[in-house]
């Protein structure tokens, strides 16, 4: 799927295009049908000729409402700019197509609306103005189309013209970090808090645990939607509806960006290059005052200079930004920067986490030169994201590093906290390493397979390791190390041969512990021959063999835990005097039957302690030794 941005000047027919094009109305406010004039975002969809379904993001053009535009206009695949044909172009038009630029939007097509109230020597005029605004941005040469929303004239081409051109262009790749900046926020009656946004990066799942950045809010995805349908899973690049689970709507508002826990950190101070717009109003002076805008949020925040005094219109240059307001933010996100009243400029983001800068410092410029072009170390994250986790030789083989090079390129990625290491010796080139990315998600994957299993299982002590283990698809051995991690870092707790959360815990009802108490009563009443058709709940048994209540036999023999132990007792020391033991021995000294006497023994056979022997039994351990 695709999601595609309107853009341009006040009344041009932004809207009026997208419900032509779609048959939804984007203007969802009364104050916006009564004033006739787009306030806030606005959302629709559509199926084109080929099949292919696409999401549009249509956004306010009143100057007064920039910021909102600005909040949708991020993550699109392919820009529409607006330009009515009676009018040509505004100054949204220009501002709307700086921001464009800025944000590095390099698909889009012209559409010129209202072609029906003009002649054509006109619109051919209108053509060549556009093509003179476009320029210079990264929409030059950008194909267009005339239409009107109202006689459909050109609707067919226009169609056809978006599918061509979406067909051309690449689908976002999942890099199994899912983000997704909330551009709105409200409350579905039965159902709670419901965030929409367009999904970047990765994929998102029913049940999947989420985290909000920057508030740290951890919640539960409870139902996701994709143009009105529900959805078990969707990945990146569509626009979606996540309902999360006990969330307030103040809790979840525009500017919180969602994602997995633990990998994405708020942030106060990024490097960045800055790039002004030609026709900024003013430059950008060091420390200057401004509104720092990325995804869905924003902040007031401060320009600090790097490497020249100030930035006068179209030229570029090093900042350090610093944020009123902490914000997520990842390396090479985009980024605009308005004053009260213009749009100054806008750039990338080098660095999310960097420490604070002296200015006029060549060896920090140099630096941001290097991770703006890529450094080895992003190389060998890109390698490593592509298939982890993986051993060092595999590892350096992929991003082709030597051996050695690729040991200090990681130790330096585990230093700063890129790079999470399964097991103790980096320098062991079978060591396997993974992402702190990657790691957040298969901690996540984990919590939510084991959080599924208590739910589903509230009476069982938790999820065994091996069924876990075929779940992740990990080898033994990385499974045995990251289990070990996890249970290091407190994420689960290893019970047994079984996996639990450190917040589960198997608690009965009333009902239940009178039911568990009277078959263990029943069963003690006749120790040695206790009833099999005293059917329990088998998860109710279960509980009560995991609490040592009962020693469960077979699938029809359960002994009371005070007579299995005095039996065993018994035998052990009968095999220790005498050496061997019979089916027929066990009958006689507990005056039980052959029902109970064989399945008891095989019982032992099975827990190493005897070994048959013909028709006898011999002492292979006593309990409670290796031997």
């Amino acid at each position: 799927m695709y999601v595609i941005g309107t853009a341009g000047h006040v009344d041009h027919g932004k809207s009026s295009l997208v419900k032509a094009l779609t048959g939804i109305d984007p203007d969802r406010l009364q104050e916006e049908k009564d004033r006739e004039m787009t306030i806030e975002l606005g959302f629709a969809w559509l199926t084109l000729p080929s099949g292919r379904e696409i999401s549009v993001v249509d956004v306010p053009g009143h100057e007064r409402f920039i910021k909102n535009m600005l909040a949708g206009v991020g993550g699109v695949d392919l820009a529409m700019l607006i330009v009515a044909a009676d009018e040509s172009v505004m100054p949204q038009t220009r501002e709307h197509l700086a921001i464009l630029d800025l944000l590095q939007v390099k698909r889009g097509l012209v559409v010129l609306t209202k072609s029906d109230t003009v002649d054509q020597d006109w619109i051919d005029l209108v053509k060549i103005e556009v093509e003179d605004v476009l320029q210079g941005t990264s929409l030059e040469g950008a194909p267009m189309a005339q239409v009107s929303a109202i006689t459909g004239q050109g609707m067919p081409e226009l169609l056809a013209q978006l599918d061509s051109m979406l067909g051309e262009t690449t689908r976002r790749e999942d890099l199994g970090r899912p983000r997704l900046a909330v551009d709105r926020s409200f409350v579905m009656t039965g159902f709670g808090t419901v965030v929409t946004g367009t999904l970047l990066d990765g994929s998102l799942a029913i049940g999947q645990e989420v985290e909000l950045v920057p508030s740290g809010l951890k919640r539960r995805i409870r139902g996701l939607q994709s143009h009105q349908q529900k959805v078990e899973s969707i990945g990146p690049g569509n626009r979606v509806a996540v309902n999360l689970a006990n969330t307030t709507q103040d809790e979840a508002e525009r500017g919180q960006v969602l994602t997995m826990p633990g990998w994405l950190r708020p942030t106060r101070i990024v490097d960045v290059r800055i790039r002004m717009i030609p026709s900024a109003p003013n430059p950008i002076k060091h420390n200057l005052g401004v509104t720092f805008y990325t995804g869905t949020s924003e902040s007031f925040a401060r320009v600090r200079l790097l490497d020249v005094a100030e930035l006068k219109p179209g030229q570029e240059g090093w900042a350090q930004i610093h944020l009123a307001e902490p914000l997520a933010m990842v390396k090479g996100d985009y980024f605009v920067l308005r004053s009260s009243q213009w749009t100054l400029g806008g750039g990338q983001v080098i660095d999310p986490d960097p420490s604070r800068h002296r200015r006029f410092q060549q060896g920090v410029l140099e630096k941001l030169e290097v991770m703006a072009e890529g450094s080895p170390e992003n190389l060998l994250l890109k390698a490593l994201e592509t298939a982890e986790p993986a051993g060092l030789t595999a590892l350096g083989r992929t991003a082709n590093l030597a051996a050695d090079q690729t040991i200090e390129l990681v130790t330096s990625l585990v230093e700063s906290g890129d790079v999470i290491v399964l097991g103790s010796d980096v320098t062991d080139r079978n060591t396997m390493v993974m992402t702190t990315v990657g790691w957040a998600r298969l901690m996540s994957q984990i919590d939510t397979t084991v959080q599924a299993y208590h739910e589903a299982n509230p009476l069982r002590t938790g999820l065994s390791r091996e069924e876990l283990r075929n779940r992740l698809k990990l080898s033994q051995a990385v499974f045995t190390s990251v289990l070990s991690l996890l249970a290091e870092q407190g994420v689960i707790v290893e019970a047994g041969s079984a996996v639990r959360s450190p917040d589960h815990e198997v608690t009965l009802s009333l009902e239940q512990e009178k039911s568990a108490s009277g078959y263990v009563a029943a069963l003690e009443r006749d120790p040695y021959s206790p009833p099999t058709d005293n059917a329990l709940d088998p998860a109710l048994l279960a509980v009560l063999t995991e609490r040592g209540n009962v020693v469960r036999i077979n699938d029809s023999i359960v002994f009371a835990t005070s007579a299995y132990s005095e039996m065993l007792g018994r035998i052990v020391d009968h095999l220790q005097t005498k050496g061997a033991i019979t089916v027929a021995d066990v009958r006689d000294a507990f005056g039980t039957s052959r029902k109970y006497a064989l399945p008891l023994l095989e019982y032992l056979d099975q827990q190493k302690i005897t070994r048959r022997n013909g028709d006898e039994r011999v002492l292979l351990r006593a309990p409670g030794t290796d031997a």
